[in-house]
């Protein structure tokens, strides 16, 4: 079993902070660029100049009751606690931009949101110490948010006046619900609930569904869909990040035969303050969700380590939760995994509005400034056929995914935020230096927080589901996972309902299913679970539909997990025997994880190990942020 995922944590570098770097341990003293400081080493006194994202946060006192609630996942908090934790954060938000804040800012904030100002301190102190939004989901100490001690009776006479009076076009207020249920309790000769119960439920009710059902469907779009102006808030670096996709005008070769296969799909994440590239994503496959969601992780970690792995020279020095992301209406920018996942990071999540590109401009550009630098390259396809006359794409094509990565990763941190843009009148690197670090007339917002575990970051941002535990363990696509750490688990019932099976969280990479990840309610923590039987090969997701897709075809009935692999290697067998055949043989052998170079792959640290664990060496989470990596594609 490997380690488990737990922290979610970010870390400031900030002066006087105490941290450790390459074992020893230093005292920040000064903030010397975007990516490095000056510290003393608390042991010899001497100063060196040290990387941000080469630092480790020193906890001056573990053994210290923390205010911050236990790592629980985000997919498990009701809709209720969840949006209280919204809520909150929307309270805090006003203080959070505005760092020279006074005491009568926060108490105004407060009283137009009915606490006291204290509480709010203790809200902004509780999200900044954790890094995350479900930090300010309510605590279990009292009764907690969305506990209800009506009777069932009450429960459903509040329930049905809301639906049949509140939830209507008629729009009648809080006080006409409060004096309907009080009506109809006298009628059903039963106790009336308190005014102020009626009144938080309607609170606690759904505000975009609220909007749509009372006749606002406007007013709900443009709140929570598209944004409306350009990028008032785009004044700092991270403020606004747009997110697109394209397919790269080039041909490239497998990786065995270097025969062509296709074009790739080139995801790329941007920074509309300062033009810097934050982050972005390769792959054969489709846009997706999940292809959304490792560009998002991308560009919120450190490029250290990948760009060692990719073997590219030079300083990409962005990591950083961005405030807004900015997408198109295309299907693969919606779903709940992705936006929960940037609700966890208090990430606003806005689409662009339909029949409006010139929303997207900071983000078209840049692709058009790729697409021009990629037809340099051998392969290229061009944008048209004039263009592409007399020159054979496919005979020209040289290039591998991992080589095409490569090229593409160096022309970013090389070239193109090196050298002059038009509209900036500086390089990128330069205007993001600005924003960060500020100069004599204008202050920087400072060097932005590091996450402490990207591989639990990632793992927000990974498809999820929902399974029990049985006597074999636990099955999702016919395919069993077995591990000891399940059999507390087995066969347990719901702790709200002894009638049915409890449900348990796991997440999956879709790029290799041979372990999910199991969230142990009792440790708050993920642990990778292998497949039952360890003898069966490694396979994507990708993969897997194919094989089920064959399956069917051949009208076979009844299948279970050995027919499914026994299709597996028939189909492998016939994939390596025409690879030298036909194009679509070889794009079909790219989606096989057992093909991974792990050689070419950088060591990413290993989260902190729990005592008397393994390593998590062979873990696939022990590995760099790779957003490049294709979804079935490894280098």
């Amino acid at each position: 079993m490997g380690v488990n995922i737990v922290h979610k944590a970010f870390f400031a570098a900030e002066p006087g902070q105490v941290v450790t770097s390459s074992g020893r341990q230093y005292r920040i003293t000064h903030l010397v660029s975007i990516d490095s400081v000056f510290a003393t080493d608390l042991l010899t006194g001497d100063s060196a100049r040290l990387r941000v994202d080469t630092l480790q946060p020193v906890h001056p006192d573990e053994e210290a009751p923390s205010t911050i609630p236990s790592a629980k996942d985000i997919a498990q908090y009701s809709d209720k606690e969840w949006a209280e934790a919204q809520r909150r954060f929307q309270a805090i938000k006003p203080l959070l931009d505005n760092p020279v804040r006074s005491r009568t800012d926060a108490e105004m904030i407060a009283a137009q949101h009915g606490v006291h100002a204290a509480t709010l301190y203790k809200w902004l102190k509780t999200y900044q110490e954790a890094g995350h939004v479900s930090a300010l989901v309510p605590t279990k100490r009292g009764r907690r948010v969305g506990v209800k001690l009506l009777t069932s009776e009450q429960e459903k006479l509040i329930e049905t006046v809301i639906e049949d009076e509140f939830l209507t076009k008629q729009r009648n207020k809080p006080q006409h619900i409060v004096e309907e249920v009080e009506r109809r309790a006298r009628l059903a000769k039963i106790a009336a609930p308190h005014p102020n119960t009626v009144r938080n439920r309607i609170k606690a009710l759904c505000i975009r569904d609220t909007l749509r059902r009372r006749g606002h469907r406007e007013t709900a779009r443009n709140m929570y869909e598209p944004i409306l102006g350009e990028f008032p808030g785009a004044d700092f670096p991270l403020s606004v990040v747009q997110i697109d996709h394209t397919p790269a005008d080039i041909i490239l070769v497998d990786e065995a035969h270097r025969r062509p296969i296709g074009r790739p799909w080139l995801t790329l994440a941007i920074d509309t303050w300062s033009r810097m590239v934050v982050g972005l994503y390769i792959t054969f496959e489709k846009p997706s969700s999940t292809s959304v969601g490792m560009c998002v992780s991308n560009a919120i970690c450190s490029k250290r380590e990948y760009l060692a792995g990719l073997g590219v020279s030079g300083e990409w020095p962005v990591w950083g939760v961005m405030n807004t992301i900015h997408v198109d209406n295309a299907k693969e920018f919606r779903g709940a995994v992705l936006e929960r996942g940037c609700e966890e990071y208090g990430i606003d999540l806005q689409w662009r509005p339909v029949l409006r590109p010139h929303y997207g401009g900071h983000i078209e550009r840049l692709m058009g400034t790729m697409a021009n630098q990629i037809r340099k390259w051998p392969g290229a396809t061009f944008s048209n056929t004039a263009e592409r006359k007399g020159y054979n794409s496919e005979a020209e094509a040289a290039l591998t995914l991992s080589e095409f990565e490569h090229l593409v990763v160096d022309f970013i941190v090389n070239v193109y935020h090196q050298r002059k843009h038009s509209e900036l009148g500086m390089p990128p690197r330069r205007k993001w230096e600005l924003g960060i670090l500020g100069d004599a007339t204008t202050p920087g917002v400072g060097i932005p927080p590091v996450p402490e575990n990207p591989a639990r970051l990632q793992l927000d941002f990974m498809p999820f589901f929902e399974r029990s535990v049985q006597q074999y363990g636990i099955q999702i696509d016919l395919i069993n996972y077995y591990d000891k750490v399940l059999n507390p688990y087995i066969n347990t019932t719901d702790p709200d309902n002894d009638k049915k099976r409890r449900q348990f969280l796991i997440r999956r990479d879709p790029r290799d299913i041979s372990k999910i990840y199991f969230f142990d309610p009792l440790s708050n923590a993920y642990v990778p679970i292998a497949y039952r039987d360890i003898g069966h090969p490694a396979m994507s997701a990708w993969e897997l539909k194919e094989v089920q897709r064959v399956l069917r075809e051949q009208g076979q009935k009844d299948v279970d997990e050995n027919r499914i692999f026994e299709a597996l290697g028939r189909m492998r067998t016939i994939v390596e025997n025409a690879l030298h055949k036909t194009k679509a043989a070889r794009r079909q052998a790219t989606r096989n994880p057992t093909k991974v170079r792990t050689a070419d792959k950088p060591a990413m640290p290993a989260p902190v190990e729990n005592v008397g664990q393994p390593s998590i060496e062979e873990d696939l989470f022990a590995l760099p942020v790779v957003p490049f990596e294709d979804l079935a594609v490894s280098r």
